[in-house]
C-alpha cells in the first residue's frame, strides 16, 4: 500500500541529476549481503556477437578476424593525454582539443559532382521525360535548384574536427559513458583499407544515433560516413552547417520520405549521387525503421551494383544500445553501448542467391484456412511487400523489389542481434513481464542475475559490468520516473513496480524489446504451449499456487504444438524471425528452446519392443535409393510422434508466463483492433485508419485500466498492416490515395470472431 513515506523514500534512493552520487548506498549494501548468488561481474572479455550470417555470407564470414586477446572496451568520452602525443599539465587541460586535431580526416570533396548526377543517364531520363509530358513539365531539361545544395554535400575537414570537439564535449553532459568494443574496430580497420565502400546500416531510435556512429570513427581515423536523414530541417543556417559535416536532407520541399518519392525526380537523382559518393569510395550511413522503413537506400545500392555503376559495398549492421533513449531534455545519465558487426559483401549475398526470396506467400493463403476452418497451416515464408511499397524507388522490377525486402529484413534482423541489453532493459523486462504487481528490490537483484546469465547464454552482449547491488541501483535511477517505490515496514527492501501512467508504461516496454527480441524463439513457443492449454481446459488456463503456476498433466503432441507455433509466427513483426530461415525450421527450433530452457519435458513413451528391434515391426520396411544424398538407412522408419509435459524451471518457475507476456502487448492490440473493426466509418485512407485504430487502443487500455503497451502507435500500425495482408481490410485506390475499407468476408459478425478467436487463444491467461 502505498503511503505518504513514498516521496522521502525516493529522496533518499534517487536523489535529483545535481545531487547523485555513486550507487554505493546503504540499501545496496543490504542487499548484496542479503544475496547467497555471487553478484554478475563482467570484465572485458565478452561474448562474440555481429559475426556475419554463416549461409548468406559464408566468404565474407571467413574473411573475420582471427582469434585474438581481447581489447576489451573504450569510453569514447573519457580523453586523457595518453591519446596525444604530447604529455604535461598543459596537455592535461586541452586533452581533447589535441585528440581531435590528430584524428585522420579524409579528403571529401563536391567538385563536378553536380554535372556527373545531372548528366547521367538516369537523370538525363526522367528530365526528358518530365519535359515531354503533357502537363506539369517543369518548362526544360534543367535540374531543379532544390537539388544542387543536395548535391553538392560535403565534408569539411576543419568543421567535422570542431563539430567533433564540440559533440564530445556536449555528450559528456549527456551521457555517462559510450563504450565501445575495440575487437569491432580492430576488425573494421581491414575492411576499410580493401577499396571497397562501406556501408553502415543502424535501426532508427534517435538522432544522436548518426552523431554517435560518427564520432566513433572519427574517433579511431576511419572515414566518416555520409548520412542519409530522412528528416525535414527547416532552420537554414543549421542546415547549412549539417551539408557541411555529410548530412544528406530531404530536399525543401518535401516534409516526409514519401513526399519525397512522389517527385519524379527524386529517385533518379538520389539514385545516381549514391552512385557518384560510392565511386568516389565515400562511407555511408543509412537507418531503417523497426517496423521495415527505409530498406528503399539499400535496394537502391544493390541496383547500382547490379548495373555495374559500382563493383561492391560491405554492409556493417551497427547496434546502438542506450540506457535512456534520448529525446527531450539535456540530461539523462546513463551509458551508450556501440557495438560494428563484421561487414560482409552485397555482391556476395545477392549474386549468390544465398539471401532467400522465394517461397514467400500472402499473409491470408498461410492463415486463413485455418482462421476460417478450412484446411491445415500452409507453408511458406510471409510476403511483406509494403516494406519497400511502390512509390520508393519506382524504377525497380518486382524481382528487384522482393530481393530488396529481403535484404531489409535480413539487415533489420542482424543489426537488432548485436545490440547489448542494458540494465534497464533487464529491469523493465522483468517489471512489465514477471512482476507486474511488483517486487521487492532483493528479489529483483536476484532476477536480474538470473537473466544476465539467460542472456549471456544466447550469445547476447550486455551493456553493464560491476557488481549486482550498483547495475541495480543504476537502472532503478534512470528509471525512477517511470516507477512507483513502496515503502515497506523496515524501510530496508522496498517494493518496486511499474508505474501507473500510460507513459511510464510505453517507456517501460519500449525498454524491454530487446528482451523480447533475445528471447523470441521461447516466447512464441511458449505461446502456443498456452494456445493448447488454453483449448484444453476449456477456454482459461488452471491455475494454482503462485501466479503463473499451470497444470502439468496435460500430454502436448508435438505435430500439433509445432504447428500452433508456425501459425503465431506468420503474426510476428519485421525483424524478429531469422530471415534465413525458414518459417518450419523456426517453428522446430522454437519448441526446442522450450526444452532447453526447462518449460517442456519430453514424456517418455512405453514401448513392447526394445527401439532397436525392427523385425518385430508390423509395417513393411520402404528403403530408399542408395544414391540419394539426403536419406540414411534410418529412413526406413517413420518418426515415433513425440508430447511433452509443461515443467516450471527451478530458475524461473513462473517463466511460462514470463515468455508468453512478452507478446502479450503485440497479440492484445490485434485482438482489440479486429473488435474494434465495426467502430472504423471505412472506407478512409490508410493514414486515418491507424489514427482511429490508435485511438481505439488507447480508450481500450484507459477502459480496463491495464495494458498500456498496446497504446503505442506502432502497434496500431502493424494491425491495420497485419489485418491488410490477412485479407480483413482491402486496400482501393480512391482519388490518388488509398483507402481501406472491411473485406466481404469479414463483414460478417461470425468470421470476426473466428479471427478474434484466433488471435486471442495465443495470450496467457
Amino acid at each position: 500500500m502505498v503511503n505518504s513515506m513514498d516521496v522521502d523514500l525516493n529522496k533518499e534512493l534517487f536523489p535529483p541529476p545535481s545531487q547523485q552520487k555513486p550507487p554505493a548506498l546503504s540499501w545496496g549494501v543490504r542487499i548484496k549481503k542479503k544475496l547467497k548468488s555471487p553478484a554478475p561481474y563482467l570484465g572485458k572479455f565478452r561474448p562474440s556477437v555481429g559475426l556475419c550470417c554463416h549461409q548468406c555470407t559464408p566468404y565474407s564470414l571467413d574473411k573475420r578476424t582471427p582469434n585474438s586477446p581481447s581489447l576489451g572496451l573504450q569510453n569514447l568520452l573519457s580523453v586523457s593525454e595518453k591519446q596525444t602525443r604530447y604529455r604535461g599539465w598543459l596537455v592535461r587541460r586541452i586533452c581533447c582539443i589535441l585528440f581531435v586535431s590528430g584524428c585522420k580526416v579524409y579528403p571529401s570533396h563536391a567538385s563536378g559532382r553536380l554535372d556527373r548526377v545531372r548528366q547521367s543517364n538516369r537523370v538525363q531520363g526522367a528530365l526528358q521525360a518530365e519535359h515531354s509530358a503533357p502537363t506539369g513539365g517543369r518548362g526544360g531539361e534543367q535540374l531543379p535548384s532544390p537539388y544542387h545544395a543536395l548535391i553538392n554535400t560535403y565534408i569539411s575537414p576543419r568543421l567535422l574536427r570542431f563539430g567533433s570537439w564540440l559533440m564530445l564535449k556536449t555528450l559528456s553532459s549527456v551521457f555517462s559513458s559510450v563504450q565501445v568494443n575495440l575487437n569491432h574496430l580492430a576488425a573494421l580497420h581491414p575492411a576499410s583499407q580493401q577499396g571497397v565502400p562501406l556501408v553502415y546500416v543502424t535501426v532508427r531510435q534517435s538522432t544522436v544515433d548518426s552523431v554517435l556512429l560518427a564520432l566513433v570513427l572519427f574517433s579511431h581515423s576511419l572515414r566518416v560516413p555520409y548520412s542519409l536523414s530522412p528528416l525535414q530541417l527547416h532552420c537554414s543556417w543549421l542546415r547549412f552547417i549539417l551539408q557541411k559535416v555529410g548530412v544528406v536532407f530531404l530536399p525543401p520541399g518535401a516534409l516526409t520520405e514519401q513526399d519525397a518519392e512522389l517527385d519524379a525526380l527524386y529517385s533518379p537523382v538520389m539514385t545516381s549521387m549514391l552512385g557518384e559518393l560510392l565511386c568516389e569510395g565515400q562511407a555511408l550511413s543509412i537507418s531503417i525503421l523497426g517496423e521495415g522503413g527505409g530498406g528503399h537506400w539499400l535496394a537502391r545500392i544493390r541496383q547500382l551494383i547490379k548495373e555495374g555503376a559500382v563493383p561492391d559495398v560491405s554492409l556493417v549492421p551497427v547496434g546502438i544500445s542506450y540506457d535512456c533513449v534520448p529525446n527531450t531534455g539535456l540530461w539523462l545519465g546513463g551509458s551508450v553501448r556501440v557495438h560494428l558487426a563484421q561487414p560482409f559483401s552485397l555482391k556476395e549475398m545477392c549474386d549468390t542467391g544465398r539471401c532467400r526470396v522465394d517461397g514467400c506467400r500472402p499473409l491470408q493463403d498461410l492463415l486463413l484456412p485455418p482462421i476460417l476452418n478450412r484446411a491445415e497451416t500452409a507453408f511458406g515464408q510471409r510476403r511483406m511487400a509494403w516494406i519497400l511499397p511502390s512509390y520508393y524507388a519506382p524504377e525497380l522490377d518486382q524481382s528487384e523489389r522482393d530481393l530488396g525486402v529481403a535484404l531489409t529484413l535480413h539487415l533489420l534482423y542482424s543489426t537488432t542481434s548485436c545490440m547489448a541489453v542494458m540494465s534497464t532493459s533487464l529491469v523493465s523486462s522483468l517489471l512489465l513481464h514477471r512482476h507486474r504487481k511488483g517486487v521487492c528490490v532483493s528479489s529483483l537483484c536476484r532476477d536480474v542475475a538470473w537473466l544476465t546469465e539467460e542472456l549471456l547464454f544466447r550469445n547476447r552482449d550486455v551493456g553493464f559490468g560491476g557488481s549486482l547491488s550498483e547495475v541495480v541501483h543504476q537502472a532503478l535511477t534512470l528509471l525512477s520516473p517511470h516507477l512507483t517505490f513502496v515503502a515497506t515496514t523496515s524501510r530496508k527492501d522496498p517494493l518496486v513496480l511499474a508505474g501507473p501512467s500510460v507513459e511510464a508504461v510505453l517507456r517501460l516496454s519500449r525498454h524491454a524489446e530487446i528482451v523480447t527480441h533475445t528471447f523470441i524463439a521461447e516466447a512464441v513457443a511458449a505461446c502456443a504451449v498456452s494456445a493448447m492449454l488454453h483449448n484444453v481446459s476449456g477456454g482459461s488456463t488452471r491455475s494454482h499456487g503462485a501466479e503463473g503456476d499451470v497444470e502439468c498433466d496435460v500430454l502436448l503432441c508435438q505435430s500439433e504444438l509445432t504447428e500452433r507455433t508456425l501459425q503465431l509466427c506468420h503474426l510476428l513483426p519485421p525483424g524478429f524471425m531469422p530471415p534465413c530461415q525458414s518459417s518450419q525450421a523456426f517453428s522446430l527450433d522454437a519448441v526446442d528452446s522450450l526444452v532447453r530452457c526447462g518449460v517442456l519435458i519430453m514424456d517418455e513413451i512405453p514401448r513392447d519392443a526394445p527401439v532397436c528391434d525392427f523385425w518385430k515391426r508390423h509395417e513393411a520396411l520402404s528403403w530408399s535409393t542408395s544414391d540419394d544424398p539426403y536419406h540414411s538407412d534410418s529412413d526406413c522408419e517413420e518418426p515415433d510422434p513425440r508430447s511433452y509435459k509443461v515443467s516450471q524451471p527451478s530458475q524461473c518457475p513462473e517463466m511460462l508466463s514470463f515468455l508468453c507476456s512478452m507478446l502479450s502487448g503485440h497479440l492484445r492490440a490485434l485482438c482489440w483492433a479486429t473488435e474494434g473493426l465495426e467502430l472504423l466509418d471505412t472506407p478512409l485512407p490508410v493514414a486515418e485508419c491507424v489514427s482511429q485504430m490508435h485511438s481505439l487502443l488507447c480508450g481500450r487500455a484507459t477502459e480496463n485500466k491495464q495494458h498500456y503497451e498496446c497504446c503505442k502507435e506502432e502497434a496500431a500500425r502493424m494491425a491495420v498492416r497485419t489485418l491488410t495482408d490477412l485479407g480483413v481490410l482491402v486496400e482501393e485506390q480512391r482519388s490518388g490515395a488509398v483507402f481501406v475499407d472491411v473485406g466481404p468476408v469479414f463483414q460478417l459478425r461470425d468470421e470476426r470472431d473466428k479471427l478474434h478467436g484466433f488471435i486471442s487463444q495465443f495470450l496467457h491467461r
